[in-house]
């Protein structure tokens, strides 16, 4: 049966219902909040007819899909109730420090049975996510991870408008968790998971409207593996890279987005009923299905063009008065010796020849820089190391302007991806006051050595 396209806007999650679309959670009965959130155990049914026991936001897996509305304020009522601390992280969205969620940093851990308020103004429109900062690998590993769609001050409009999720699990075939981190996996390129899925389902079908302008939003919320995102045969546009508009769309070509990194795309639907697009996932030159988009009937008017989103209020750096300081990416290749105790510890990364040895209530490691507030900086980033790293800032969103390895037209990001033996340079205005992680976002390799932070005042 037809619909309009009223219809279809309004009862797209039913459309969508195959692919389990992360569901929308409202706070009904907490009216000073606009969402309730926990982060409880519960259980998933990743592989069909097989419950594996998760950690999950409300208990489950899709997590709710959080929505705010750019340059309004949210508040979220978050309750702990898992048996450990934890926090949350609204990655990439430039909060104030008291909201950014990193324990002992920014906030105290948030204890077992413990209630947090996060209330925060979302400065820019796109596609985010949130995850703890602590205890990360297994946090993150099992489950404990969400999007949060920011939607422009003055709507954009598409006929369909999706979340992708992307995680790799380590379950094996009867949906137990398998080991989140090996050690010489966690000295290379990460633990790679064993079980693929999109929304919580492994290459799952997802209907789109019949001539419809189609939005993705691929979230890479996996805690190593990196996704190179292209639609097989079939045109599409990047209108949008981890939650930053891009001033000028460009056509999708294939796109490799890291752990923690976004990707906005846009195209109009084939006209015909029951057209197929196959979603792939590159793996060096070969392509794999990731997902795949089928057609249903929508009536609605022809469509012509993708458009273009309007561009975040971004500060503008001042390079010519900007200050450089260098950050240096290095692999120590072996295990750290045992402690006095017979502990092992693992140090295989290190920034500016420092490993990152955690922190405590009283015991913060010094910043990797001290800003200015106000002041323009270029980071000029050397990854030495043999592996890829998507290297994340908190609190800011930088502009990349340059690279040994590709040429580059400047975007606005919070994460880029830095190939082995790359050269990149990033500029930012140091406009947000407070201390700020600066990281790699595989899991791992933050856990073990990549990781620090800058402090702004």
């Amino acid at each position: 049966m037809a619909i309009s396209r009223r219809q279809f806007l309004l009862s797209s999650a039913g459309i969508l219902a195959a692919s389990q679309l992360p569901r929308l959670v409202l706070a009904a009965k907490e009216p000073d909040f606009d969402y309730v959130l926990t982060a409880e155990p519960g259980s998933a049914e990743l592989i069909p007819g097989i419950n594996t026991s998760i950690w999950g936001f409300n208990g489950g897996y899709p997590a709710p899909v959080l929505r705010a509305k750019q340059g309004q304020r949210i508040r979220i009522k978050f309750i702990n109730k898992l048996k450990e601390p934890t926090t949350i992280h609204w990655h990439g969205i430039r909060i104030d420090i008291a909201m950014d969620g990193v324990p002992f940093l920014s906030q105290p851990p948030i204890m077992p049975g413990e209630t947090f308020i996060y209330d925060f103004v979302c400065p820019d429109a796109g596609t985010f996510w949130y995850h703890p900062h602590m205890n990360s690998t297994q946090q993150l590993g099992r489950g404990l991870v969400g999007a949060l769609i920011v939607e422009e001050a003055e709507p954009v409009i598409f006929d369909a408008d999706i979340p992708l999720c992307l995680k790799n699990w380590h379950i094996d075939e009867k949906g137990e968790f398998t080991q989140l981190s090996i050690p010489r996996y966690a000295a290379r390129m990460g633990t790679p998971g064993r079980y693929e899925t999109v929304n919580g389902q492994h290459k799952p079908t997802i209907e789109i409207p019949a001539g419809g302008l189609i939005r993705l939003r691929f979230l890479n919320v996996d805690n190593t593996l990196i996704y190179k995102i292209a639609l097989k045969d079939f045109p599409a546009k990047i209108i949008a890279v981890d939650g930053n508009a891009l001033e000028e769309p460009v056509p999708l070509t294939p796109h490799e987005i890291g752990a923690g990194m976004r990707l906005d795309i846009a195209f109009i639907a084939p006209d015909k009923i029951g057209e197929i697009i196959e979603v792939q996932n590159g793996k060096g030159r070969l392509f794999f299905d990731l997902l795949t988009l089928k057609t249903v009937e929508a009536k609605l008017p022809k469509r012509n063009q993708t458009p273009s989103l309007p561009v975040n209020p971004i500060p503008t750096p001042d390079l010519k008065n900007a200050e450089t300081i260098n950050f240096l990416f290095e692999w120590s290749g072996a295990m750290t010796p045992a402690d006095k105790k017979g502990k092992a510890k693992h140090e295989f990364w290190t920034i500016n020849r420092r490993a990152w040895k955690g922190m405590s209530k009283d015991n913060l490691p010094a910043p990797l820089a001290e800003l200015k507030l106000g002041k323009t900086y270029i980071f000029d980033m050397k990854n030495v190391t043999p592996h890829k790293h998507p290297i994340h800032m908190h609190g800011h969103t930088f502009t990349v302007i340059w690279s040994n390895k590709k040429k580059i037209k400047p975007y606005h990001t919070d994460t880029v991806l830095m190939e082995k033996n790359e050269r990149v340079k990033i500029a930012f205005v140091a406009d947000n006051p407070g201390r700020w992680m600066f990281h790699c976002h595989v899991i791992e390799h933050m856990k073990t050595g990549l990781m620090g932070y800058v402090s702004v005042t």
